[in-house]
């Protein structure tokens, strides 16, 4: 395992399309649920536990070798609303059209799963499949799942409450070390579904309504900042 490769994958300004995604902080904030930044952190803590694992899961699986179909069909049926759903995917093909440039070593898993998907899959299952594709291993996906889940928030939430940078930052210290945990639980769970033969049953399914929610508010406000 490379750690710079890691690094450059887990990277906010990796050129994958994140920054224009607030992973629900925007809707959030609208509803006055995110104000500063304990309640940053809360959500943080929230998402981390519920998409965050379920998309370390996936991660992991996919690094490991899973069936991206299956997979992709899990990850629809842990999204129930179809903005995030398609947020999702325009992340995953913006994530594959990045690492076909940056790993084409790769090239035989990205042209596959761009076969498969030409509108794009599922962010997580991709991000697995990259980081195969790079010479990463499932922990090193599912961390980069796990980490994105509280990262990405956290800067959208600077420019959203001109919150301090040193505070959002933080944030995401504090939740570290629960980030580690959420991604060993995801590795374990996508060791379930690809070694131990089980399944996409065994991938988590914690689910975060408020954040489905959002999702579906967010698609028809007005003056965004953030595609989601």
């Amino acid at each position: 395992m490379s750690r710079s490769t890691l690094l450059l994958l887990a990277d906010g300004r990796f050129p994958a399309g994140g920054h224009a995604h607030s992973g629900g902080a925007e809707a959030a904030v609208r509803a006055g649920r995110v104000y500063d930044a304990a309640s940053l952190e809360e959500f943080c803590r929230g998402r981390l536990h519920t998409v965050g694992l379920v998309g370390a899961a996936l991660a992991a699986a996919a690094a490991l070798g899973g069936d991206p179909v299956a997979l992709d069909g899990a990850a629809d049926a842990r999204t129930p609303s179809p903005a995030l759903r398609g947020a999702s995917r325009r992340l995953g093909r913006q994530l594959l059209r990045a690492a076909r440039a940056v790993w084409p070593r790769g090239e035989e898993l990205y042209g596959a799963l761009a076969r498969e998907f030409p509108k794009g899959a599922h962010q997580a299952v991709v991000l697995g499949v990259v980081a195969r594709g790079a010479g990463l291993g499932a922990g090193d996906a599912a961390h980069c799942a796990a980490y994105d889940a509280v990262s990405g928030v956290a800067s959208a939430t600077v420019r959203l409450l001109s919150l301090d940078p040193f505070e959002a930052s933080g944030v995401v210290a504090r939740l570290a070390g629960e980030v580690d945990r959420v991604a060993e639980r995801g590795v374990e769970a996508g060791g379930a579904v690809v070694v131990s033969g089980e399944g996409v049953d065994a991938l988590p399914a914690g689910g975060s309504p408020l954040l489905e929610i959002g999702g579906e508010a967010h698609t028809v406000s007005g003056g965004r900042l953030f595609a989601s």
